[in-house]
């Protein structure tokens, strides 16, 4: 049920004027649209939720685009009135990043065409998945140089936030293998980027957290992929051991892919696992040499690389069936130097309970920082780094909440801090503006200059509160209009 036809913006009482109803004082240049803009509460409600489940922030409508035209329309209308816009892909944000209180949220997951797949590079809308892409490129032997670990997720919301994954330390993140974008800006041009053509913008826009552009198509790098890997899960006991072993496979890169897990450990306290993958033709014992005492505990398994891609269906499956996705989840996950991430994780982990989790993953990984080359993607300046993410769900039989998990997220981002750590920014963590000041250190002062050219009224993305400043003064100046 869509609802009334939207016939203008009543300036009066800053909601939109449906056809029939009486309207006062109605915003000049309505705009007409190819798709529909949503003002009943069905729309309204599932925009103010997402998959943290912690944050409720209500738009007055949902854009439904029919075409790209649409959300330029929509975005020049709402820079003139002060009408706060945020692009939406699979409402997958932890903490309303993607909402916008009184404002419009675009259902980006509608623009979702995959329009040509060529040797090096495809060209896709913003709203499609990296699995609906990677069963594209697969056809042809190609796949992603990085991917996530979930991949329902839009391309266009990962690019804005930067899109990690297992391959990083060869190929950095999903945001480093952009070609070109074309976007929104918050004035309402459409225009294409790339690192040759309006380099600062392409700059701006790929993680700069939907800031100053849209995203509404991009040409992303593609690579041979293998057909089939090798999967190990090297289990340690103790984490010393477990951070020297990943640092030796991740300096000679013998492995596709690393990443880690922690986990309880059968006696108590924690395991520790390293998850690798190989498509070489070496041998278990060259891939394993130099490693120590784990060749009993090494897990061995082949599958195809569209199998290990989607290795979190079935956990995502069981969670749905147990109830637990739709569950809060306050994540929290942070970038550590080399020379403070072991201590560092040691300290959390030696603290850290079964009940403050949830029960969900915690991740510990090395990776090499050179790959990782897009400004606004904040990451330590060591030659390796460390993603430590305790991906919480706050269950209802424990005695921890929700509440107490955010609470811990904020401590635990300020110890980071001090050994300095930075958040990856896909999670539940209350932040200031001071703390994004610090947060994008040296690239501070460019992302201001960028967001003032590029979205001078305020209105874009306004969940995070980056530039709160910014988007209080363009209501009251746009309301004076």
């Amino acid at each position: 049920m869509v609802g009334a036809v939207v016939v203008g913006f009543d300036l009066s009482t800053r909601a939109w004027a449906t056809a029939g109803e009486r309207a006062g004082r109605l915003a000049r240049g309505f705009p007409i649209f190819d798709g529909v803009l949503r003002t009943d509460t069905l729309a309204r409600d599932g925009a103010a939720d997402d998959f943290g489940h912690l944050v409720h922030r209500r738009p007055l409508a949902v854009l439904e685009p029919g075409s790209v035209d649409d959300i330029v329309r929509l975005i020049r209308f709402a820079r003139r009135w002060g009408i706060g816009v945020a692009p939406r892909g699979q409402g997958h944000a932890s903490y309303g990043q993607a909402q916008v209180d009184a404002g419009v949220v675009i259902d980006m997951g509608l623009l979702s065409d995959v329009h040509d797949v060529a040797d090096a590079t495809a060209d896709v809308d913003a709203g499609v998945t990296w699995r609906t892409l990677l069963d594209r490129t697969l056809e042809r032997g190609l796949t992603p140089p990085t991917l996530t670990d979930y991949q329902d997720l839009s391309i266009g919301g990962t690019l804005s936030l930067g899109g990690i994954g297992g391959a990083g330390f060869r190929y950095g993140a999903q945001v480093d293998n952009v070609v070109a974008l074309e976007v929104v800006t918050g004035e309402g041009r459409l225009v294409r980027c790339s690192r040759s053509r309006r380099p600062h913008l392409f700059d701006a826009v790929l993680a700069g957290l939907g800031q100053c552009a849209v995203i509404t198509r991009a040409s992303v790098g593609l690579r041979p992929a293998p057909d089939e890997l090798r999967v190990f899960d090297l289990v340690y006991g103790d984490l010393q051991t477990f951070s020297e072993d990943s640092r030796t496979v991740l300096r000679d890169a013998r492995f596709d892919t690393l990443q880690g897990l922690v986990v309880p450990g059968f006696a108590g306290g924690w395991a520790y696992i390293l998850e690798a993958t190989s498509s070489s033709g070496r041998s278990d014992g060259e891939l394993l040499a130099q490693l120590r005492d784990i060749r009993q505990a090494a897990v061995i398994a082949s599958m195809s690389y569209r199998s290990f891609a989607l290795r979190l269906d079935p956990i995502v499956e069981q969670q749905r069936q147990a109830g637990t996705w739709e569950m809060p989840h306050p994540w929290l996950a942070v970038w550590l130097p080399d020379d403070q991430a072991v201590s560092f994780a040691g300290r959390v982990l030696s603290a850290l309970t079964v009940d403050d989790t949830g029960g969900g993953p915690i991740l510990l990984y090395p990776t090499r920082s050179a790959p990782f080359r897009q400004p606004l993607l904040r990451t330590p300046t060591s030659e390796l780094m460390w993603q430590f993410a305790i991906l919480r769900t706050a269950l209802p039989h424990t005695a921890v909440s929700a509440d107490d998990m955010v609470q811990g997220n904020r401590r635990l981002f300020e110890q980071a801090q001090a050994v300095g750590g930075l958040q990856y920014p896909n999670g539940a963590i209350p932040l200031t503006r001071a703390d994004w000041v610090q947060h994008f250190g040296e690239a501070w002062p460019a992302f201001v200059r960028a967001k003032r050219r590029h979205d001078p009224a305020g209105i874009l993305t306004p969940g995070q509160d980056i530039f709160g400043y910014a988007r209080s003064s363009a209501i009251r100046s746009n309301r004076r209009r």
